[in-house]
């Protein structure tokens, strides 16, 4: 979808970030190159270029801007916070104090801030939780709550059992009764995402900046009787290695299982879009006509809006009938990539 410097250099105007991701600016007279959203002063029209990626503006000769960053991606993990995120998947135990993180170079109160952002917690809090998921599995599988008390890290039952109802709801004793949704973060080469997943599968993929993310989550919550807990899950090894090899061009198909969540209605549509090769593209019509009823076309267009499976169950695969690339919850720059990834023909 070629966009005319008119329409690009209005959405810079507006600052619109619909368009974050899908053109980046340069400015001739300073010599640096911005996102669509920069809050710096605009230059005039006859002093601006456009570019499709940061590379090209770099190979032009253009310096990143100090005030948008676009090289940074803003909800990407930093890659220290990683590590010690693959230390307490491997021991959930582990207990990170401040100490430990000085002596790694790392600021606690950064830590802080950066989980009070992107978790709604702090990094003690999410350690406290990673380490009750873990419990919560062992406790499900039939071992004692004692045993898996102190393996878990906590120093007493009853501490163990206060902190382990405030999250689940439930006592450890009838934690059995109760169900939970594995919760986490994973980077992509378009934008950090939040993955879900029950024991069936893969219930949810989106990405961290979604309109509505706390709607969806607490949706999903209602809707599987459950509550979302920051931990592993089995079905995530595989989804990152398969989003992975996806992104570099070298897979057409997933295989992970997902597990929708949703009326009979939606489920129909979300399997029809499943069905939508690779490489390819349909509108709504044509996705009305495969479910056996041309009429609903906005039926499914509103279906395909409530998909939280984004990428795994291709949405992005719709466009509009005269070709044009319809709304997409991810943002349409996103939609863009992923149809240029997959070098789909738009009609």
């Amino acid at each position: 979808m070629e966009l005319s410097p008119e329409i690009m250099y209005q959405a810079s105007l507006n600052k619109n970030p619909d368009f974050e991701g899908v053109f980046w600016m340069g400015v001739k007279t300073t010599g640096i190159f911005c996102r669509p959203i920069c809050r710096a002063r605009k230059p005039k029209p006859e002093n601006v270029e456009f570019f499709s990626s940061t590379k090209a503006a770099i190979l032009k000769g253009y310096r990143p801007c100090k005030v948008c960053k676009p090289l940074e991606n803003p909800d990407e993990t930093p890659q220290y916070i990683q590590e010690v995120l693959e230390e307490l998947r491997e021991n959930p135990a582990q207990k990170f104090k401040d100490y430990d993180l000085v002596k790694r170079g790392i600021e606690p109160a950064t830590m802080r801030r950066w989980f009070q952002k992107n978790h709604g917690m702090t990094f003690q809090a999410f350690q406290r939780m990673f380490r009750l998921n873990t419990a919560f599995k062992k406790l499900q599988q039939g071992e004692n709550i004692m045993e898996t008390a102190y393996d878990s890290g906590f120093e007493s039952l009853s501490g163990f059992s206060e902190s382990f109802k405030n999250i689940f709801g439930v006592s450890p004793k009838n934690s059995k009764e109760q169900r939970i949704i594995d919760l986490k973060r994973i980077e992509t080469p378009i934008g950090t995402m939040y993955a879900a997943a029950v024991e069936e599968g893969i219930c949810m993929l989106e990405f961290t900046d979604r309109k509505l993310l706390e709607t969806e989550f607490k949706d999903l919550a209602k809707s599987l009787n459950a509550t979302i807990v920051l931990g592993e899950n089995p079905h995530f090894k595989l989804l990152e290695k398969e989003l992975k090899l996806y992104f570099e061009g070298k897979l057409k198909e997933f295989s992970v299982p997902l597990s929708p969540v949703g009326t009979e209605f939606q489920k129909s549509v979300w399997k029809i879009l499943q069905q939508i090769p690779y490489g390819e593209t349909w509108n709504y019509r044509k996705q009305s006509q495969a479910l056996g009823d041309a009429k609903k076309v906005r039926a499914v267009a509103n279906a395909n809006g409530m998909n939280k499976i984004s990428i795994l169950i291709p949405c992005h695969r719709v466009i509009g009938t005269d070709g044009t690339l319809t709304g997409y919850g991810g943002g349409i720059w996103r939609k863009q990539k992923l149809l240029e990834l997959e070098k789909a023909i738009l009609f």
